[in-house]
């Protein structure tokens, strides 16, 4: 059943399908290849077996390779496992990757993609709430590097995403909380009813078998897709940047944790770090800032971090991707659904919006 059908304006148009049972959609997508490659997860093996099966059904030679679970995929090393894999199975131009996973395996299955042969097709199937309204949709692809998050990648369009909310009856608890962070996230800088409908009520919207969890993916792909469209490569002065917003802080969570953290507990961290900064800019009203509090601990995800930790997370910020030279830059609120620029602004400010996040 297709809850919604969106479409994504990008170098290359795609839709992003919403809804229960849909691995039905996949044969449409696969047509004009011989072979695909599905990567996931080892725990996704059933899930998996399904995917290959639908593969064969539609006449493609099927090659499965076992990616390491959650970030421990997104290394270098990983990248050379698969390329290998690829050439030796004789991959060409018209074959497709599909990436089975979380955020982690759609970041890797685009980046092979976008790197085989200097760029083949890849579906998204998507199997975690994080995936569905974020990782899988807009076409960033990326591996980790010692030096940070996401420092190595590229822009690659999916040929098709499948958000198939069935996955998530089984995604454990903490996972599907820590993916509501990237829908608050959408809430506070373009659809405050988000906020509003969390805030009725934060049990239903953690119900994967309901309506509401399912309205609010689908409004946050929405938002994503409108963005993306419009500036697909982060080009714009403010434009897709906006979709940045907690994540300088939570990138260097991240890091310093060596990705202990889920993203998405991380993100909630730094959303709360950005809205105190925007505070004590004079940007953002106290209310709000505590709104941000108030909605991510309905949630059940997290609202500050370690004292003590302010010189290592300074660091990691300083190679964020988003920095422009040796100047750091956040994306904050000037009041909610009114994202803009902060750029450089003073360490000692950092600083205290640190201070104010700590137990």
């Amino acid at each position: 059943m297709i809850v919604a059908r969106i479409g994504v304006r990008a170098e290359r148009g795609y839709d992003v399908v919403l809804g229960r049972d849909l691995t039905g959609e996949l044969p449409a997508m696969l047509q004009g290849a011989s072979r695909a490659a599905v990567l996931y997860p080892a725990a996704l093996e059933e899930r998996a077996s399904q995917v290959v099966e639908r593969v064969s059904a539609a006449g493609l030679r099927a090659l499965t390779i076992v990616l390491p679970d959650a970030e421990a995929a997104k290394t270098a090393s990983v990248m050379e496992m698969c390329w290998s894999a690829l050439g030796e199975s004789g991959f060409t131009r018209n074959d497709v990757i599909i990436g089975l996973g979380g955020g982690a395996t759609t970041d890797v299955a685009g980046f092979v993609a976008a790197t085989w042969l200097r760029g083949i097709r890849v579906i998204q199937m998507p199997t975690t709430l994080l995936g569905m309204v974020d990782a899988a949709v807009g076409g960033k692809t990326g591996i980790n590097t010692a030096a940070g998050k996401n420092l190595v990648g590229a822009f690659w369009s999916p040929s098709g995403v499948l958000c198939d909310v069935d996955a998530l009856q089984t995604l454990p608890k903490a996972d599907l909380v820590a993916g509501m962070a990237e829908i608050v996230k959408i809430g506070f800088v373009r659809d405050e009813r988000i906020l509003d409908d969390i805030e009725r009520d934060p049990i239903q919207a953690l119900d994967p078998s309901g309506a509401l969890l399912v309205d609010l993916a689908r409004r946050a792909i929405e938002v994503k897709a409108e963005v993306v469209s419009a500036d697909f490569r982060e080009s714009a002065a403010i434009g897709r940047e906006v979709l940045n917003y907690g994540h300088t802080f939570g990138h260097a969570i991240e890091r310093t944790e060596h990705y202990s953290w889920r993203h998405g507990e991380a993100v909630a961290v730094g959303l709360v770090y950005v809205a105190e900064l925007a505070h004590l800019a004079g940007r953002l009203g106290q209310e709000d800032v505590a709104r941000h509090r108030r909605v991510l601990s309905l949630l059940g995800l997290p609202t500050s971090y370690t004292p003590g930790r302010w010189r290592e997370l300074h660091s990691a910020m300083a190679v964020d991707k988003k920095a422009r030279g040796s100047v750091l830059r956040f994306i904050v609120l000037q009041g909610i659904g009114n994202p803009v620029a902060l750029d450089g602004p003073e360490t000692a400010l950092l600083e205290a919006a640190y201070e104010a996040i700590t137990e």
